[in-house]
């Protein structure tokens, strides 16, 4: 299991931008991929295989009302651009909470491999999900 502290990424509604017709990353969204990739370099993250578990604890800047799900694509992407995995669509588990306002802000993150899941988190297997019944 891998372990980050990264800072707050921004909402979706920022991390686009219009630029001459072409839907491009915007200079706050850029600025923290390249914030993502220095961290993930410094661990020296390499890219996990396989189907992946992810635990994201947000911890806002300040007390203004924020979407949970809202700052998960630039999270998703920017730990992906940064080698922490192969591809986002590896995930096939992903929990997201929200946590106590610390100054500037912060994100926690948990990456882990499918069945290994740390003591605590329950997780279901694929057999115990086809057999659920979701009516």
């Amino acid at each position: 299991m891998f372990t980050f502290e990264l800072p707050y990424p921004p909402s979706v509604n920022h991390y686009f931008r219009v630029f001459r017709g072409r839907t491009v990353i915007s200079r706050q969204g850029r600025a923290f991929r390249q914030a993502v990739c220095a961290i993930l370099a410094a661990a020296g993250a390499r890219p996990m295989a396989g189907r992946l578990c992810v635990s994201a604890d947000l911890y806002p800047p300040d007390r203004r009302r924020r979407d949970v799900d809202n700052t998960l694509k630039a999270l998703l992407d920017a730990l992906e651009h940064g080698g922490a995995y192969v591809d986002d669509a590896q995930i096939v588990w992903l929990l997201t909470q929200k946590a106590q306002v610390v100054c500037g802000g912060k994100v926690v993150v948990r990456i882990w491999e499918r069945g290994t899941c740390p003591q605590g988190l329950d997780i279901a297997t694929d057999q115990q999900l086809k057999a659920a019944s979701w009516n």
